[in-house]
């Protein structure tokens, strides 16, 4: 294996659609690929990271840091490049971007149906907070 992680540029944006339609089951139209991508490259771009693998997308991760908190999204590895230690790449070089930047604390969201992404953060040093995630689309 080859891979890189470099921050996403926009001959990426069709792999990295066609990954997250792969990766993620998300039907709200706010977790539509396209409107994601262009959202984030309006804020924060500098945190949108994507890992190739031979020439092609194989991973993407996104992060968010507010001054207070960082937050990590749309971590993603194609299945069949699974267990070959991408994610745990991605996470590690997100986390270093982050903490570049001053960020004390790291949270992200997964759903609590999801026991193996759970185990994947549990195994990076995240914990489940008692915590209630609460959410507003508006």
């Amino acid at each position: 294996m080859n891979m890189e992680i470099r921050t996403f540029e926009l001959g990426d944006e069709d792999a990295v659609t066609s990954l997250w339609r792969e990766v993620f089951a998300y039907e709200a139209p706010r977790n539509e690929p396209g409107f994601v991508i262009r959202s984030k490259l309006q804020t924060q771009p500098e945190l949108f990271f994507v890992a190739i693998d031979d020439g092609a997308v194989v991973g993407t991760v996104m992060a968010g840091y507010d001054g207070h908190r960082g937050w990590i999204y749309s971590l993603a590895v194609g299945p069949s490049h699974r267990g070959r230690g991408i994610g745990t790449a991605l996470v590690r070089h997100v986390e270093s971007a982050l903490h570049q930047l001053g960020c004390p604390k790291i949270n992200l969201q997964v759903l609590s149906s999801n026991a193996e992404v759970v185990e994947f953060y549990r195994k990076l040093g995240f914990a489940v907070e008692e915590r209630i995630s609460m959410g507003k689309v508006i």
